[in-house]
């Protein structure tokens, strides 16, 4: 009997095994994803965020460039600080319990050894206290009283809620025209350009007893870059304090009875 050989197409074919099973957790992108109009939107919308990327780094580097120039040469360390009349001390947070916060603490501190140092008349404490409830200018002046600073030496504002407004309002309600001001050293540079593009003749001491709180500090520090951009803003602008008022008589009484 002859054997039947089948025919090859008879034959069965190997197989790669079922179908591979897509990978978890990856969505599959929707048929319109990968079409040429899709495609060319894509890569413009990617063009505009690049070049947005580039022009926020670029106006924050010119901006800290434009403050620290302003700032230069009249940035000192607490000792080689040329006397003036009156210390600005620049309000920072107060905690839950009506105490000033470790920052705004050693501010106070700084401004207290210059005016024991004779470096300083009066000390002029500005800050926030636009909420009932919350109140910088009292909490400074309440650290300098029990740390024995003459409560006659001691002058407030109420409005200062920003270093710009600050500033201005030294000059504009308070009268002062030469000052030293105190706050953190990464915040100096700002400061003192400030006070001296508003026609405030400034001196900066920078307090940097605080750097042991790395985070705080970091991030501080950090945020002032931003800072900067909306300092240049202000002066361009040449705005307004958010309060002004009538002119009050406290720093030139203070230095009148010293």
């Amino acid at each position: 009997m002859l054997a039947v050989v089948p025919d090859e197409a008879d034959l069965p074919r190997p197989t790669d095994g079922p179908p591979a099973a897509e990978a978890p957790g990856r969505p599959r992108r929707p048929r319109w994803w990968g079409r040429p109009g899709v495609r060319r939107w894509r890569r413009r919308l990617t063009r505009l965020a690049v070049v947005g990327v580039l022009l926020v780094v670029v106006a924050v580097a010119a901006s800290v460039v434009w403050v620290r120039s302003g700032a230069t040469g009249h940035i000192f360390s607490e000792v080689d600080v040329p006397p003036a009349p009156v210390a600005l001390v620049l309000g920072a947070q107060v905690d839950p319990d009506g105490q000033p916060s470790p920052f705004l603490a050693a501010r106070l501190d700084l401004a207290r050894r210059l005016f024991l140092a004779g470096k300083v008349r009066v000390i002029l404490v500005s800050g926030d206290n636009m909420r009932f409830e919350y109140d910088e200018p009292d909490a400074m002046r309440g650290w300098l009283i029990a740390h024995d600073v003459p409560e006659a030496k001691i002058v407030r504002d109420y409005a200062g809620f920003d270093t710009y407004d600050s500033c201005d309002r030294a000059i504009r309600i308070f009268g002062v025209h030469q000052a030293i001001v105190v706050t953190q050293s990464y915040h100096v540079p700002r400061a003192v350009m400030l006070c001296r593009r508003l026609g405030l003749d400034a001196s900066g001491v920078g307090d940097e007893s605080v750097k042991q709180y790395r985070w705080p500090w970091l991030i501080s520090s950090t945020r002032e870059n931003g800072a900067c951009v909306k300092a240049v803003f202000d002066v361009v602008s040449g705005r307004d304090p958010v309060y002004l008022g009538r002119h009050e008589t406290g720093v030139e009484d203070a230095l009148r009875a010293s």
